[in-house]
């Protein structure tokens, strides 16, 4: 059974940011996060992982309230696997979003009470408890094609009365530059971060949604000699984007762009505009795209980069998804949600690594298999071909258990038709 070995490898890269005593903690706790079945409470998961007890169960939530250790170092070094073996070369595409884990008590350190997005409707807003987590992710596509994968690269925590999320996702894009000294970044985010376009990021391009009702304008005029006055900071004011998708019936270019790894026809006007409200000193390009057989309303994208095509820039921002999909498995598949630690830099560091066991399953589970089938050929679903998260975590589990099982075995060998048997219903133990 191959495998063990890369996982400790990967652990191992990450042994510079702990002490030692941490180290052991981390690597049992992450090992544990990966073979605990049911809810991931730190108790739950230590007794998975570490039975003989060797640390009291104190020292594992010590290690997440107040252990001597920093996330943005186990993010950086993530980084510096991830990027060298799967995007080498190339614009890094990148999203940003937030999210809410979901948290119950009554004095939980960071938490505060925010709009469900899940359970909120265009006509009800409902409002929960937890932690507002602001995500940036490398965006991938994957060996086997079809829909990218969002793999987490940096987090932080908003927490109300301090730093805006703008300002959040502008620190955290600003660190993976100066990881990164050497890339340029593609942004794709939400219409909420559409802001963005206007502060000066390193290298990179930011693509977002604009409002419907944007206040557009043509770019300033050029000055007359011996034109007094201060010099005009925009010009002739345009129709918005829906009336100017409204009024226009030509200059509708049909293609064919990528949605989640789909192609899917559409129609596509676009033109320059100064959206002088959100990015006041350089033009943006706005892109609208239609429906031909107008079943959907039309969207409206923009993108500073202005020699972008129009398809790359509906094609980015659906694929922004793949961050949607992140959160959903981190959560469900991993239970992001689920330790219980509720003061100092416990909970948000809870968050965070949930988030990054998610890109580091990945990791290895790309580096180990690539485009090799790792789950067995099962008779009511005799054609897939390509692996989700839940293949990759009980790959995974399959191959920590395969060495945890014969390590600790007797000399005799055990049979196959036993082991085999058992370790697979580890691997699938939710």
């Amino acid at each position: 059974m191959t495998g063990a070995a890369d996982w400790e490898a990967l652990l191992r890269a990450c042994a510079a940011g702990f002490t030692r005593p941490s180290c052991l903690l981390f690597w049992t706790l992450v090992s544990a996060w990966v073979l605990c079945p049911g809810r991931r409470t730190v108790t739950r998961m230590i007794g998975v992982a570490a039975p003989d007890g060797a640390h009291a169960h104190d020292a594992y939530h010590r290690f997440l309230r107040a252990g001597a250790w920093r996330m943005p170092d186990l993010w950086c070094t993530l980084v510096g696997l991830l990027v060298p073996r799967l995007a080498s070369t190339g614009v890094l595409h990148v999203d940003l979003d937030d999210t809410l884990f979901h948290k119950a008590g009554r004095k939980i350190d960071g938490a505060g009470t925010f709009r469900d997005p899940v359970r909120s409707t265009a006509r009800q807003v409902v409002y929960a408890l937890g932690l507002n987590v602001v995500v940036l992710t490398l965006r991938l596509t994957p060996p086997w094609g079809g829909e990218p994968l969002g793999l987490p690269v940096n987090v932080r925590l908003y927490r109300k009365g301090g730093p805006s999320h703008l300002a959040l996702g502008a620190l955290m894009l600003r660190e993976l530059a100066s990881w990164l000294p050497d890339r340029t970044f593609a942004l794709a985010c939400d219409g909420a971060y559409a802001a963005l376009a206007g502060l000066d990021l390193p290298r990179a391009h930011v693509t977002s949604r604009m409002r419907r009702d944007a206040a557009l304008y043509l770019p300033p005029p050029p000055r007359k000699r011996g034109q007094r006055g201060r010099p005009r900071k925009r010009g002739r004011r345009l129709p918005s984007p829906e009336r100017l998708a409204r009024r226009t019936t030509r200059g509708w270019v049909s293609t064919v762009i990528d949605v989640r790894g789909k192609s899917v026809e559409r129609l596509l006007l676009c033109r320059p505009v100064l959206w002088y409200h959100v990015c006041p000193h350089r033009l943006v390009l706005l892109v609208i795209v239609r429906d031909p057989l107008r079943k959907q309303p039309d969207d409206f994208f923009f993108t500073t980069d202005l020699s972008t095509a129009p398809a790359a820039v509906a094609s980015q921002y659906s694929g922004r998804w793949a961050i949607e999909d992140t959160f959903r498995q981190t959560k469900q598949a991993l239970g992001g949600e689920d330790p219980q630690t509720w003061k100092a830099e416990g909970p948000e560091r809870a968050a965070a690594l949930s988030l990054w066991v998610y890109a580091a399953v990945w990791l290895w589970y790309l580096k180990v298999y690539g485009t090799k089938p790792s789950w067995p050929t099962l008779p009511w679903y005799p054609k897939k071909c390509t692996p989700s998260f839940a293949d990759a975590l009980a790959a995974l589990r399959r191959a920590l258990w395969h060495q945890r099982i014969y390590a600790n075995s007797s000399s005799r060998p055990l049979s196959p038709k036993f082991t085999d048997g058992l370790i697979e219903i580890l691997a699938r133990a939710a």
